[in-house]
C-alpha cells in the first residue's frame, strides 16, 4: 500500500481516490504514523455488511469447495471426567 502524509492527501484528493479506485486502498500518515485508510466503496460494503448467520458464514467463505472432509467420531463409548 502506498502511504500518503495527511498534508499531500488533502492537497491532492482528488488524485488520491483515483489511485484508490486504480490501485486499492491507500494509507495516510500523520507525523509519520499511519493513522487511517482509504479504500474504495465497495470494499468497505463488503467489510462491513451484516452476515445474516453462522451458516451463511460459512457458506460465503472462499474454502467452501476447498475439499476438506470432517469426519465426526461414530465410537459409542463416553470418556469419563472427574469434576
Amino acid at each position: 500500500m502506498v502511504a500518503w502524509q495527511l498534508q499531500e492527501a488533502k492537497n491532492r484528493l482528488s488524485e488520491l481516490i483515483d489511485r484508490v479506485l486504480a490501485d486499492g486502498p491507500q494509507v495516510i500518515t500523520r507525523h509519520g504514523v499511519e493513522v487511517a485508510v482509504v479504500l474504495p466503496y465497495s470494499a468497505y460494503r463488503k467489510l462491513t455488511a451484516p452476515t445474516q448467520n453462522l451458516a451463511d458464514f460459512f457458506m460465503a467463505s472462499p474454502l467452501r469447495k476447498a475439499g476438506l472432509v470432517i469426519e465426526r467420531d461414530q465410537r459409542s463409548e463416553v470418556r469419563e471426567v472427574e469434576l
